[in-house]
């Protein structure tokens, strides 16, 4: 019996940048459907399963953000913005939406494709294999565990919906809990390229991560401020 192809919704309203991630997506192994607005990318969204969103961040009918954040009530799926916009601002407001990449034009579509099979390793973890006590690594007494063959993290018996970086982060600071880290040494454990990244950006995956976290418990503070220091990972949990 065949392999059903991971379906990618590409929501791109320049036809010769879909056409390339058309054709670079079928090459690859996946299954791929372009649609030119957000309106039409929520309906399609609505009525069928994707495995992943390639989303521009500039539509004619609306922005990328928007779209996400409509896409996500609907169900938790990965996000990869592809925009021409390169501002730090935006890559904020990206990463704050819960984005799992962003992807600036121009682009090479086959570093795109692996950026893709990449998110979805990461959020889908490897079904092959059945986690043992062993693979789990409990932090301490917390309510924290870090699957690191899953790339998981579950929080009070809960999987946590982590972008690439969230995990990172949270799995850093769970090896030492109260231990405060730096925003440079936060971005050094979580970025492909820390001296790329910005201080904000790590504020930008703190808040994502507080907000997560605080859907499972709201009268948990799991993450400290440190004020011109940092970040820690509480100590103290109810």
């Amino acid at each position: 019996m065949a392999s059903i192809l991971p379906r990618i919704l590409i929501v791109e309203d320049e036809p010769s940048i879909a056409d390339n991630l058309l054709y670079s997506l079928e090459s690859e192994g996946f299954a791929p459907c372009v649609c030119g607005t957000g309106a039409e990318a929520l309906k399609r969204f609505t009525a069928e399963e994707f495995a992943l969103v390639i989303l521009d961040v500039g539509l004619p009918d609306t922005t990328g953000f928007e779209v996400c954040k409509q896409l996500r009530a609907l169900r938790n799926v990965p996000v990869i913005f592809l925009t021409a916009r390169s501002s730090e601002v935006d890559r904020v407001v990206g990463l704050e939406i819960g984005g799992d990449d962003y992807v600036c034009k121009p682009f090479s579509p086959r570093e795109l494709t692996a950026r893709v099979r990449a998110v979805l390793r990461r959020f889908n973890g490897n079904s092959s294999i059945t986690a043992s006590t062993s693979d789990l690594v409990p932090s301490s007494d917390q309510p924290i565990n870090v699957d690191e063959e899953r790339c998981q993290i579950s929080y009070y018996g809960e999987v946590l919906p982590l972008a690439r970086y969230e995990f990172r982060l949270l799995k850093t600071m769970a090896k030492h809990p109260g231990r405060v880290f730096s925003r440079s040494q936060l971005m050094e454990h979580a970025s492909d390229e820390p001296e790329a990244a910005m201080e904000r950006t790590v504020d930008a995956h703190v808040k994502t991560l507080r907000a997560k976290m605080k859907a499972v418990r709201e009268e948990v503070e799991p993450i400290v401020t440190h004020r011109g220091m940092g970040y820690s990972l509480a100590e103290k949990w109810l």
